[in-house]
């Protein structure tokens, strides 16, 4: 990787920013994600979109531009983090196995896709409902809650291979509760 040359007067301009914007910056990101790791990753990609576009055009609102960005950085590790969940329900089957993600994550906004993305969020409920609570809470705090295993192994007390074996059954049941609304959506 080379190293960018950043002038004097313009490394004076992005310290001034960080140090006008940082805070402010960083507890709106905290307040729109999950964990402290993801903010400072946010934050980081931020200051170095600020860093490369300040060496080649002029910004006119630095303020807004900043909170322009995080919040489409933010937007991003939200979508990621919901291509995982599908991931997980998906498990990388290539069969008969339901591909929810090309439903729910298109860019289309029709009322179609709304009114799938709807139902698959409520059938998604009632099938948690019907697991044992032991699987319906580890599957909510890991995919939902995005809590880490090792978080939750230390707040239950429970061993993580217990969890991953649990939250392994929900996605079983998921999968299978699933499949059905994948047929009728398929076949609309």
């Amino acid at each position: 990787m080379t190293a960018v040359v950043i002038p004097k007067e313009k490394n004076q301009r992005i310290l001034q920013t960080i140090k006008s914007y940082g805070k402010g910056l960083m507890g709106f990101i905290r307040s729109k994600v999950n964990s402290e790791e993801d903010a400072e990753d946010i934050i980081q990609d931020v200051w170095y979109q600020f860093t490369a576009i300040v060496n080649s055009e002029p910004i006119e609102q630095t303020g807004a531009w900043l909170y322009r960005v995080a919040r489409n950085k933010i937007i991003d590790k939200h979508k990621k983090k919901k291509e995982e969940l599908f991931d997980n329900l998906n498990d990388g089957k290539e069969d008969d196995t339901p591909d929810f993600r090309a439903m729910l994550l298109t860019e289309a906004n029709t009322p179609e896709t709304e009114y799938f993305r709807n139902m698959f969020w409520e059938q998604l409920f009632l099938a948690l409902e019907e697991l044992p609570k032991e699987q319906q809470q580890i599957f909510i705090w890991q995919e939902l809650d995005n809590i880490p295993f090792q978080k939750i192994a230390e707040t239950t007390g429970e061993n993580i291979q217990t969890l991953v074996t649990r939250k392994r059954y929900a996605v079983l049941h998921l999968r299978k509760r699933l499949k059905q609304l994948y047929k009728e959506i398929n076949d609309y």
